[in-house]
C-alpha cells in the first residue's frame, strides 16, 4: 500500500501506530509514533487507520450502480529518488554504483528486483542510460540525481534480466562550488547472466536496505580531473609554460579485463614471453609467479572483484605456488574456476576487502 505524508496508520502485527512524516523510498516511510518517536518503518508493516478518516467517507454504503473510486494513496506514484542511507553511516567508498536489489530477501534468487543507480558522491549528476535489446541500442532512462542519493530505475521480473546486461551509462558532474572539475564519464556495462543466479553474489551493504548485486561503475577517486592548465586557458588566466604531462598509462590488469571488475589472466609461459629458449623450469616458474603478483596487485588497486588465473594442469607446481603466495594477502578468497569454461586448470581469486 502507498501512503501519503500526514496519513494516520497502525502497525499491522502489533499494537500502536502513528503519523507518516515522510516517504523515504518505495518501501520505507518515516513514522512518528503516538509516543513522539520518529523511525523508518516498512510500508508493508503498516495499515491505514480508517477511524481517523472523515465520517462522511463512510456515511452511506456504496451503491451497486456507483463507480468505485480507488483511494488516492493506492494510485499515487512512489518516489523514485531517495537518500542513500538515512538510518546509518555509509561504509562504501565514494563513487557511482549500479545495483540489483531483490524484493524478497529470504528468496534472493527468485521474484522481482529493483534496478537502482546510486550516486554515492559529493556531486550532483546528469545521467543517460542505454541498453542493448534485440541487437539495437535503446535509451532506457535519463535525468538528474542529487549527491548522496539513489534512484529506482525500474522494477523487473527475473525473466527481464537479459534486457539489462549490456549497455552504457554517460554521466556529467555538477557542484555549485566544486573543489575539482571532473570530466564527463562514459562507462561500458557488461554483466554475465550467471551472476544473478549465485546467492554469494548478493552482498550485504550500507547503501541499500538488503543484500544486492552491486556493480562499481566508477569510484570518485578514479574520476578524471580537468587539468589546471585547461582551467586557466578557459578563464583567460596567466598560464606559464609547463612540461607536457605524460599520458596516464592504463592499469596492467586492464588488458585482461573481460567485463566490469573482472579479468582472466593466462599464466602459460607462452603467453608471458615470446621465446622460452634457454629458460629452465625454475626460470619459467619465477616469470609466471612474477606475472601473477603483478596482475593481482593491479586488480586489487583498481577495485576488481574477481580475477581468474589459468595455470594449466601439468604437475601442479604453479597452482601450489599461487595458493602459497595468497597467504600473504588479506581479504582474498580462492576457489576452483568454472570447469565448463577452463577445465581443472584455473583458479578464481575473489577480492573481498579492497
Amino acid at each position: 500500500m502507498r501512503f501519503k505524508i500526514g496519513d494516520k496508520v497502525n502497525f499491522l502485527n502489533e499494537r500502536g501506530g502513528g503519523t507518516v512524516m515522510g516517504i523515504i523510498d518505495n518501501k520505507l516511510v518515516k513514522l512518528k509514533t503516538h509516543d513522539g518517536f520518529e523511525m523508518p518503518v516498512l510500508s508493508a508493516d503498516l495499515i491505514l487507520d480508517y477511524r481517523s478518516m472523515p465520517d462522511e467517507e463512510f456515511a452511506e454504503p456504496i451503491k451497486k450502480t456507483e463507480t468505485f473510486k480507488i483511494p488516492e494513496q493506492e494510485i499515487e506514484e512512489p518516489e523514485r529518488i531517495s537518500e542513500i542511507n538515512p538510518w546509518g553511516a555509509i561504509k562504501e567508498e565514494k563513487g557511482l554504483y549500479f545495483a540489483f536489489e531483490p524484493h524478497e530477501q529470504q528468496w534472493i534468487l527468485t521474484g522481482d528486483m529493483d534496478i537502482i543507480l546510486i550516486n554515492n558522491t559529493s556531486y550532483d549528476i546528469l545521467y543517460s542510460l542505454f541498453f542493448e535489446n534485440d541487437n539495437m541500442m535503446e535509451g532506457v532512462d535519463y535525468g538528474s540525481l542529487p549527491a548522496d542519493s539513489k534512484i529506482v530505475l525500474d522494477t523487473i521480473s527475473r525473466d527481464e534480466i537479459e534486457k539489462w546486461l549490456k549497455g552504457f551509462i554517460q554521466v556529467l558532474f555538477h557542484r555549485d562550488l566544486p573543489d575539482k572539475l571532473y570530466q564527463p564519464l562514459h562507462i561500458d556495462i557488461d554483466i554475465k547472466p550467471a551472476r544473478f543466479f549465485k546467492e554469494g553474489n548478493y552482498l550485504t551493504n550500507t547503501m541499500l536496505q538488503g543484500k544486492a548485486l552491486i556493480l562499481t561503475l566508477s569510484l570518485q577517486s578514479a574520476l578524471a580531473v580537468v587539468s589546471k592548465s585547461d582551467y586557466q586557458k578557459k578563464f583567460n588566466q596567466s598560464n606559464e609554460a609547463k612540461a607536457t604531462e605524460p599520458a596516464k598509462e592504463k592499469p596492467f590488469i586492464s588488458k585482461h579485463r573481460i567485463s566490469l571488475n573482472e579479468a582472466v589472466v593466462d599464466l602459460h609461459i607462452g603467453e608471458i614471453v615470446e621465446n622460452i629458449a634457454g629458460l629452465t623450469s625454475h626460470d619459467m616458474l619465477s616469470l609466471q609467479l612474477a606475472y601473477f603478483k603483478k596482475a593481482l596487485q593491479s586488480a586489487i588497486s583498481n577495485d576488481y572483484n574477481k580475477v581468474t588465473f589459468i595455470h594449466g594442469v601439468g604437475n601442479g607446481v604453479l597452482k601450489t605456488a599461487i595458493v602459497k603466495e595468497l597467504e600473504d594477502y588479506e581479504g582474498i578468497e580462492n576457489r576452483m574456476a568454472s570447469i565448463s569454461k577452463f577445465g581443472v586448470g584455473a583458479i578464481d581469486i575473489l577480492i573481498k576487502d579492497k
